[in-house]
């Protein structure tokens, strides 16, 4: 069954049913974008937990860090797939009160994470303390950055297909995550080259930054009530 005309230099083709691609539905997309919330929960649920433990355990306080930053990305994550679902029942333009608190618990243990990090690497300097071996720290960051870079790219296109301003800023924030990674494996390197404490040190007083960073965009973004995020820096103000 003949579906439509195409003309090419000066020739007739017909075109079938089968050889045009339809585009997604929105609901098949919001299902996707749902998909994508669950993965990403799941993902910093795991490698927060493997994180914590070989921190504790190598005493390496940028993995440690690394591992409290995921479980609180869980609680704003929570957030995005909350969003999401009322995505599929209506047309939302502004994060309700559940999101909204959502991203002040996140901002503010952001905000604990980030003097947390700071004290420790003071402490650890003061003390000589440096992590028996940071090979799980290069491990875990090699995995989240693979891990980010795919939710990235998948979030972003699906946020343009559905024209949604608040999946595409879960896109860049998890943009965020991925550089964080990349500090990560950084440090994590260093130290198994050189063995020296001050680069862990200097590791986790750049993970304190990215995590006050992210709290400040969270709270920033808790009191707009805007969908998109400030990951960017570029916040609008209400």
């Amino acid at each position: 069954m003949a579906y439509g005309l195409l003309c090419r230099h000066g020739q007739t083709i017909v075109l079938k049913k089968e050889h045009v691609m339809k585009a997604p539905s929105i609901p098949s997309l919001l299902n996707v974008a749902l998909a994508l919330g669950l993965v990403t929960v799941g993902y910093n649920i795991i490698e927060a937990v493997v994180s914590i433990w070989f921190g504790l355990t190598d005493d390496t306080l940028a993995l440690l860090g690394f591992g409290v930053d995921s479980l609180v990305e869980v609680i704003s994550g929570a957030g995005i797939v909350h969003m999401v679902l009322r995505m599929r029942k209506t047309t939302v333009e502004s994060r309700d009160q559940f999101e909204r608190q959502a991203l002040r618990i996140t901002g503010w243990s952001f905000y604990l994470l980030a003097a947390g990090m700071v004290l420790g690497a003071l402490l650890n300097l003061l003390q000589g303390s440096r992590p028996a071996t940071t090979v799980p720290g290069i491990l875990v960051s090699l995995v989240s950055i693979a891990t980010m870079w795919w939710l990235m790219s998948a979030k972003m296109k699906a946020g343009r297909a559905l024209h949604s301003d608040a999946i595409i800023a879960d896109a860049n924030c998890t943009k965020t995550c991925l550089l964080l990674s990349v500090v990560l494996l950084a440090s994590s390197i260093l130290y198994e080259l050189f063995h020296i404490g001050l680069v862990d040190a200097v590791g986790s007083l750049g993970i304190a930054w990215f995590a006050w960073k992210e709290g400040n965009d969270s709270l920033e973004t808790a009191r707009t009530g805007k969908l998109g995020c400030c990951c960017s820096g570029s916040c609008p103000s209400s």
